[in-house]
Parts: C-alpha cells; sequence; structure tokens
C-alpha cells in the first residue's frame, strides 16, 4: 500500500498544509510520502521520505534520520493492523522518485528496528 501526499510548487515535498520539519541539525525537512508494507529485513516496513534540500554532513543526517525515526515516524505507527517490523527513514536533498537514480541527489538511507517504544537504528 503506497500514501502519497500532495506536493507544493515551491518547496518540493512540502505537502499542502504542512509545516517544515526543523531537525536538529538545524535543516528544515519535508515529507514526501510514506510507504506502508515496503519490503524490509525484519519483515514489512513502513519508509517515510523526506526532503531536506540543505542537508548537512553525514555524521548530521545520521543523527537527524534517527531523531525522524524516533520523534515523527514511532509516534505515528498504526495502532490497529499489524505493526511493522522496520522503519526506514530516506533523507534527500531533492525529490527523487522511489527507485529512480539521481546522480545528483544526495541521499542518505537507514533502518530500525522497533523494541520497547524506541527506534534502534540496523545495519543493511
Amino acid at each position: 500500500m503506497r500514501v502519497f501526499l500532495g506536493v507544493m510548487a515551491f518547496w518540493p515535498g512540502l505537502a499542502l498544509g504542512q509545516e517544515p520539519i526543523l531537525l536538529p541539525s538545524g535543516a528544515q525537512a519535508a515529507l514526501v510520502e510514506v510507504i506502508a508494507n515496503s519490503p524490509g529485513s525484519n519483515g514489512p516496513a513502513l519508509r517515510y521520505r523526506f526532503v531536506a534540500p540543505d542537508l548537512g554532513a553525514a555524521e548530521a543526517v545520521s543523527a537527524d534520520s534517527d531523531w525522524l525515526c524516533q520523534t515523527y515516524a514511532l509516534p505515528r505507527l498504526p495502532v490497529t493492523g499489524p505493526v511493522p517490523g522496520e522503519i526506514i527513514i530516506s533523507l534527500a536533498d531533492r525529490d527523487v522518485p522511489l527507485g529512480e537514480s539521481d546522480p545528483e541527489a544526495r541521499q542518505f538511507f537507514n533502518a530500525y528496528s522497533i523494541e520497547a517504544g524506541n527506534c534502534l537504528w540496523e545495519p543493511f
């Protein structure tokens, strides 16, 4: 199942009526889409795709991704039905359609298992 949020013309990835998300690094991100039942290494995954035009260094992006999982994705897990075994957070400096490549884009992907109400980073 794929859930798509509309995109505003002035900032790719910002859904209508959605405020940018201020990340711990100081960058701003916008949710592009949420994809349910995406294949993950721990069973079905819930994938959150974000655009942050001013991505920082890899270490900052990693911390931002951890924060997005814990404070944004985790509280939005479904309360009914199957709970995903994994949350995948992707951050990119531009909206690249899922499954496509853009050699100019900076993209980061992090997977997290869910244990005791926390996101635990999992290596791919």
